[in-house]
């Protein structure tokens, strides 16, 4: 970019993710330069999944504690989510997508749909989220799901018709931006009637 130069990065912390500062100059429209400063979060990657039953008309979410939604809502801390994860290093998002999907929700897929790649928060966030859908059957169901103990969670599955969780995010019940953009794709292509 020729309107980007002197980028300086400021490591802030190391702890669960990367914090960074990054200093840069950038030329406007006008001409001008400009030294500004923001900070990046960085945790890598992440893919997320909705997984759907055409003939009972249901997907399957979770549910879970988020202290960054109790920080900025004490009232609102639990979070209605399609089953996600981050990608390790050495997975494809699909790779990551099959197994989260067994630790989460205790379903065996062996291949998902991509439909879609986004920001999340790009003002802020360095993480892309790949999304994808399939279709499950009650007979993939293989254990318990519920996460894992040595990742520290404790996730409820949920089972709900479609449209309920349609009409959760008019409610704003589900306030989950990949979840939505999921479900939405799911209503728009009418991936369940």
């Amino acid at each position: 970019m020729k309107n980007l130069k002197n980028i300086e990065h400021i490591n802030l912390s190391n702890a669960w993710a990367k914090l960074n500062r990054i200093d840069y100059d950038f030329k406007f429209k006008n001409g001008e330069w400009k030294r500004l400063s923001r900070e990046t979060y960085n945790r890598g990657n992440g893919a997320a999944i909705l997984l759907y039953n055409k003939e009972k008309g249901t997907v399957i979410l979770t549910k879970q504690f988020r202290m960054p939604i109790y920080e900025n809502d004490k009232n609102d801390s639990m979070s209605i989510e399609a089953c996600a994860g981050a990608i390790d290093k050495d997975d494809t998002p699909l790779e990551t997508i099959i197994r989260e999907t067994e630790e989460e929700v205790g379903y065996s897929i062996s291949d998902a749909k991509h439909v879609l790649t986004a920001y999340t928060s790009p003002g802020a966030l360095t993480e892309k989220m790949y999304l994808f859908v399939t279709e499950y059957r009650d007979t993939m169901k293989i254990n318990d799901g519920g996460g894992l103990d040595s990742e520290d969670e404790e996730i409820e599955i949920l089972e709900i018709p479609f449209y309920t969780a349609i009409q959760m995010v008019q409610n704003e019940e589900i306030i989950d931006a990949k979840t939505i953009m999921l479900l939405q794709y799911a209503l728009i292509n009418k991936l369940v009637k």
